[in-house]
């Protein structure tokens, strides 16, 4: 199996790069974000790669980082979710920002991608929220997944809708309130959490 590839960018398309390494160009389907942090053609450029096999074909992909790799398998472990839409999640919504997408059930996140519609987008939260708990979810979200405020009753869920009805994302609301209840303790009440949200989202 092919993990990485080291060489020269011999091409740059949309969806995919060659790499030419001694002399073989090795084609690696790509997200946009890996696309764009690539250097230009005849630069020397390294890429982690995921090699899938088939009876057809054998499909390299490629990732700028340890951390879409991660979130890419993750990703295929869901039911509904092949290589190629994995990439356009990928494309959509940024590695530090899908873990926690994925804790606050931002599913509206989820349908940013190409061929994510509201169903699948609630499967891949289902199904992965409680994975999150450590690997690529701990390693690239913003908010430490240990610390992560149950949204769904209490205090912190009521400050999160509170958010939302102001007219900030699903997301960013969540963000600020699970920075907020870290700082203020398990024992804040929804009005504190609103008010330290607010003052997270304004910073």
């Amino acid at each position: 199996m092919i993990a990485k590839l080291a060489g020269v960018v011999d091409q740059i398309g949309p969806e995919a790069a060659v790499i030419d390494v001694g002399g073989v160009g090795y084609l690696a389907f790509c997200s946009t974000r890996t696309i764009s942090r690539l250097p230009a053609v005849g630069s020397v450029a390294s890429l982690l790669i995921e090699t899938h096999v088939r009876e057809d074909h054998i499909h390299l992909y490629g990732f700028v980082d340890a951390a879409e790799r991660d979130w890419f398998r993750r990703l295929t472990t869901v039911q509904g979710v092949g290589a190629r839409l994995a990439l356009a999640i990928l494309s959509a919504v940024a590695p530090d920002q899908l873990g926690l997408a994925i804790l606050a059930q931002d599913k509206v996140a989820l349908t940013r991608a190409e061929g994510v519609g509201a169903r699948l987008a609630a499967r891949i939260v289902n199904e992965l929220r409680d994975k999150v708990g450590g690997g690529a979810g701990a390693a690239t979200s913003p908010v430490p997944i240990t610390s992560a405020p149950d949204t769904d009753a209490g205090p912190a869920a009521d400050a999160v809708s509170a958010l939302v009805n102001l007219g900030y994302r699903r997301i960013e609301a969540f963000g600020a309130v699970a920075t907020a209840a870290r700082r203020l303790g398990s024992d804040a009440d929804a009005g504190a959490l609103i008010r330290a949200g607010l003052q997270e989202l304004a910073r």
